[in-house]
């Protein structure tokens, strides 16, 4: 299976890395292009059997998946330089806001197969939550999708019409996890705690309440009330994180996300 990626930023990089550590596909099967060549001869210093290139047309020659990593106003252009086989190729986009039916256009073909991808930062990490959506996809197709990116951290299929709230959770929501991070490590430093202890501190609970989540059946409410005794220490906290509007401004935030 040949895979070509085109743009090798924060994402498009991230991903290439991703696939060439993954089980499902050698290294020597990725083509990636980008405009320019550092970023290109960093994922060759990451991984020297990666394919590069700075045509685009030359990345999706021959890919059985073509992988667009791009600006969204950068697609439209994207896709006129290369050329497309709606029988032979799948074409994945983590461009946000471009509808299927926007691809279907500019592919000027209704038979492709498309998927819309929203990972999140932590795909650098190998922990990423990638909500896929598809199109014109049997269920082979979405199995190996769904297969590629759970090697980059965990995969969920949505409906197109889910993509801009789910979004605001994951994508935009990363970036809510770290406020929250950052705000309770000033906490520890004004309380005596050093910086990068206070950052641990927090990033490990962070993770450690993450885990009991995902795996168990169980939910926030019961988890919170374990650790709630009464007239103890939480639950004065969590008290005062309701009094400040907490969850308010959480349910704001994101909703705000979702544009």
């Amino acid at each position: 299976m040949k895979i070509g990626i085109i743009g090798a930023g924060n994402m498009g990089g991230a991903i290439a890395r991703g696939l060439a550590k993954s089980t499902k596909v050698s290294a020597s099967d990725i083509t990636v292009s980008n405009p320019s060549q550092p970023k290109l001869d960093a994922l060759k210093q990451f991984n020297n059997a990666i394919n590069v290139t700075i045509s685009n047309a030359a990345a999706a020659k021959g890919a059985d998946i073509i992988i667009l990593a791009v600006k969204p106003w950068l697609v439209k252009s994207v896709l006129g330089g290369i050329s497309f086989n709606a029988k032979s190729q799948l074409l994945i986009s983590v461009a946000a806001g471009i509808s299927f039916e926007e691809y279907v256009a500019m592919l000027d073909s209704p038979d492709s197969t498309i998927f819309r991808i929203i990972p999140n930062t932590a795909i650098s990490e190998g922990e990423s939550m990638n909500l896929i959506a598809a199109y014109n996809a049997s269920e082979a197709q979405k199995t190996l999708v769904q297969g590629l990116f759970d090697e980059m951290g965990s995969s969920i299929f949505i409906n197109e019409e889910q993509m801009a709230a789910g979004m605001a959770l994951t994508s935009c929501g990363i970036a809510y996890v770290f406020k929250y991070i950052q705000a309770a490590m000033q906490a520890g430093i004004e309380m005596g705690i050093k910086p990068m202890d206070a950052q641990k501190m927090v990033a490990q609970s962070l993770k450690g309440a993450a885990a009991i989540i995902l795996n168990n059946d169980t939910h926030p409410s019961v988890e919170i009330d374990k650790v709630t005794t009464p007239g103890g220490y939480t639950i004065r906290g969590v008290n005062e994180l309701d009094h400040a509007g907490f969850t308010s401004a959480v349910i704001k935030a994101i909703k705000i996300s979702r544009g």
